[in-house]
């Protein structure tokens, strides 16, 4: 049965590929297709009637913004989702850093439902959405 939303834990992390394109620069195609992307397992990419590619819609209580979901490759993530760190996954983390500090980063639930008809967002859209600038 195919579900229209699923309730999943956020993690935010770096990754190499994120690392090699932002050399490249923020406004390179490497970083857009290192940063504006989602990990889950293979088990809710097939909960949520997905193919690996196929645009995501996550919803936490700062925002939401629509990133490329992926299988997750390398073991299994029932339940999570990870984001690497970058202005999509800053969207959804919000600024609230509970007078430590920090923002959370990880560790909280957002819903994760699929976007079909709703496009990726380039760095530009995404801070005049977000700014306005």
């Amino acid at each position: 049965m195919v579900e229209q939303k699923l309730s999943v834990t956020l993690i935010t992390g770096r990754t190499i590929e994120q690392g090699v394109g932002k050399e490249l620069g923020k406004g390179s195609p490497e970083y857009f297709d290192s940063v504006a992307v989602c990990f889950l397992d293979p088990a809710d990419v097939k909960r949520l009637g997905l193919k690996s590619g196929s645009n995501v819609k996550i919803t936490s209580p700062y925002g939401s913004v629509v990133v490329k979901a992926k299988k997750y490759t390398h073991g299994t993530m029932a339940g999570m989702v990870f984001m690497p760190c970058g202005l999509w996954a800053n969207i959804i983390c919000g600024s609230n850093t509970d007078s430590i500090g920090m923002p959370t980063f990880r560790g909280f639930t957002v819903e994760v439902e699929p976007a079909l008809d709703m496009p990726v967002l380039s760095l530009d859209e995404l801070l005049k959405q977000e700014f306005g600038k």
